[in-house]
């Protein structure tokens, strides 16, 4: 290889810069795994070039043998990692060691901490793992061809890891990259032969391609791994710790898989599958259109990285591998979409995961319950999409109740049911915009008296989540902040009307007074400690679905809540026997704005709330100056 162009200097993304930084701090203490990141991006150009092969035989020339190799020099205390897979070209190159071309990637950066934990797993989260090298090395060099480029042009990356890299333009023969890392004085071991081919053994054998090491003493080399797709070989010979260093190859992410599913499928369909529920959630969870799948193999070809069609979009955080011996290899997405075998399998694999999670959540409920603090809300998603595994999905559904004070979701519907009274036929929950609000809501405080168990629902999917559920094991789920609320030992006692009826005056004045505020007031029967709720009529969307509406820009069709009143609470007994119409009228809004904000509403105009609070206080002030 020799220069051919004088180099240029660029700068790092400014993400890049912290991330390096972040990189050589927080996962020191595991230095060592520079290594697997390396070998498994060398893995990834040789699966790249094996797929662009199949349309282009030509790229291949006269070395079809794809593999990677370990060089060690002792004497210039480095370590390189060659391969002759795919390679880079120039803009490649910057695109994919000078940025990171993900969104939301500055604002997440910020919100790491210097846990050292803690940001090791986030950083796994980028799939950025090349940068691990300035662990250990304080020049990093990167030299490369793409595969397919006529003559010997190649391309030199450089860098010491401090804010800028050098780029150049050089000859190279031979197709591939090289990354050459110039090791500090301090971490000399990585230039020691017995310590790589350890360090391959136990992160590298589960590649796919033969991994050489070239030896510092001497100029032979040997093939180190089993150079077998791990997930080709029987279950019955593989460890769990190759299980969860296969995990790390296929993910970037520097912690263990909470569980992993391994089967073989065959007769009409053959395939094999290896599926992975992370432990922790990616950065990018939230974002559906983000790319996401699985790594998609036809007789152990490489076909793609995020073949979405094998998982519905809610199970987007599985990662794994599917090797077909069906599917065509000059497949395509729009051929994977219509393929019937496909469908097939999708609904097979979709049933694994769900089988998969729901043995965690009966046999491991600590575990499940972490996995449903990162994933519920996404889970949740799959009530809405996937009818066909609706009963699967109901048993995995997790809630907060009235049951748990510590307001943890760790609560499923079949809990639920085992602790209802006898004769209770619904199954009770409350939406709220957090835990707080709905813990002190004052729509709890009759089913509290009677020892009635209720969900609280507080994530911003629940009131599409209760739409979709509906029932569960034959028991109605019903909302405790609608209008016409029945509890277990209620039916048969006097009638909402009845109860008016004794109250009307009272009830006339309210409504007169708040005629432009709410639709009706009724007397309360949920009411014991409060003086007040608001609840919605049984065909209207809940407060929470509303603002939820609102604030994303669409139009909902204006309604006002019903006003419940306590008739027993001290307030209501003042506002009743209040003689002065300014001052009933003034009474008579707090009332309802206290309730609108114990719902969790904002006010419409919380300056003339004040103005009535501050007007009451002073009243109340002179009051007791007179007496």
């Amino acid at each position: 290889m020799t220069d051919t162009s004088a180099a240029e200097t660029h700068g790092f993304q400014t993400e890049v810069r912290q991330l390096l930084q972040l990189m050589i701090h927080s996962l020191y203490s595991n230095k060592e795994i520079f290594l697997r990141e390396l070998i498994s991006n060398a893995s990834d150009a040789a699966d790249k070039l094996r797929f662009e092969a199949l349309a282009k035989p030509d790229l291949l020339g006269d070395d079809p043998e794809l593999g990677i190799r370990i060089e060690i020099n002792k004497e210039a205390n480095s370590i390189a990692v060659i391969d002759n897979g795919v390679g880079m070209s120039r803009d490649e190159l910057i695109d994919n060691l000078g940025t990171i071309a993900k969104s939301g990637t500055a604002e997440f950066l910020q919100t790491m901490t210097g846990d050292d934990q803690k940001d090791a797993r986030l950083i796994g989260q980028f799939g950025v793992g090349f940068y691990s090298a300035f662990i250990v090395a304080d020049k990093v060099t990167v030299e490369t061809r793409r595969a397919g480029v006529k003559d010997t042009d190649g391309v030199r990356w450089e860098s010491d890891g401090q804010g800028e890299f050098t780029i150049e333009k050089i000859e190279q023969s031979e197709r591939g990259t090289r990354v050459t890392l110039h090791l500090k004085s301090e971490e000399s071991e990585f230039a020691d032969a017995f310590r790589v081919e350890t360090l391959i053994r136990k992160y590298s054998d589960h590649i796919g391609f033969p991994v050489t090491l070239q030896g510092a003493d001497d100029d032979e080399s040997k093939v180190v791994n089993s150079a077998t797709a791990l997930w080709t070989r029987p279950r019955s010979e593989l460890s769990d710790d190759e299980y969860k260093e296969f995990y790390k190859h296929l993910s970037h992410d520097f912690t263990d898989p909470l569980c992993w599913s391994h089967n073989r499928v065959e007769g009409k369909r053959e395939y094999t599958s290896l599926l992975y529920i992370p432990t922790n959630p990616a950065f990018d969870l939230w974002n559906r259109e983000a790319p996401r799948g699985l790594k998609l193999y036809v007789q152990r070809v490489f076909i793609m990285d995020d073949a979405e069609q094998f998982l519905p979009l809610y199970l987007r955080f599985v990662k794994g591998v599917v090797d077909s011996s069906d599917l065509p290899l000059n497949i395509s997405r729009e051929l994977l979409q219509q393929n019937q075998d496909l469908q097939a399998m999708r609904s097979a694999l979709t049933r694994r995961v769900l089988d998969m999670l729901q043995k965690i959540a009966s046999n491991q409920p600590e575990d499940y319950e972490k996995f449903w603090m990162s994933f519920g809300n996404v889970m949740k998603e799959g009530l809405v999409e996937d009818h066909a595994n609706k009963d699967k999905l109901h048993k995995l559904l997790r809630f907060s109740t009235t049951h748990d004070a510590g307001g943890a979701q760790n609560q499923s519907l079949d809990d639920y049911i085992g602790r209802a009274k006898d004769g209770q036929d619904k199954i009770y929950y409350l939406l709220a915009d957090n835990t707080v609000t709905a813990a002190a809501s004052p729509h709890l405080e009759q089913l509290r008296d009677k020892n009635i168990e209720v969900l609280l629902l507080t994530d911003p999917i629940d009131p599409w989540v209760v739409d979709r559920l509906a029932e569960y094991d034959g028991k109605q789920l019903v909302d405790v902040a609608r209008e016409q609320l029945q509890l277990p030992d209620s039916d048969g006692k006097i009638t909402q009307d009845a109860i008016n009826d004794e109250h009307k005056p009272l009830l006339k004045k309210v409504r007169t007074v708040l005629k432009g505020r709410v639709e009706s007031v009724n007397v309360s029967q949920r009411l014991v400690d409060s003086p007040a709720c608001v609840v919605s009529a049984e065909d209207e969307l809940s407060p929470q679905l509303r603002r939820m509406l609102e604030a994303s820009g669409q139009a909902v069709p204006e309604t006002k809540p019903i006003l419940e009143i306590n008739v027993d609470h001290p307030l209501v007994t003042r506002l009743s026997a209040e003689t002065d119409d300014g001052r009933f009228n003034e009474l008579a809004n707090i009332v309802l704005d206290h309730a609108l904000l114990a719902e969790g509403s904002q006010l419409d105009n919380p300056a003339e709330y004040v103005r009535r609070m501050n007007h009451l206080l002073l009243e109340m002030g002179s009051a007791q100056s007179a007496a």
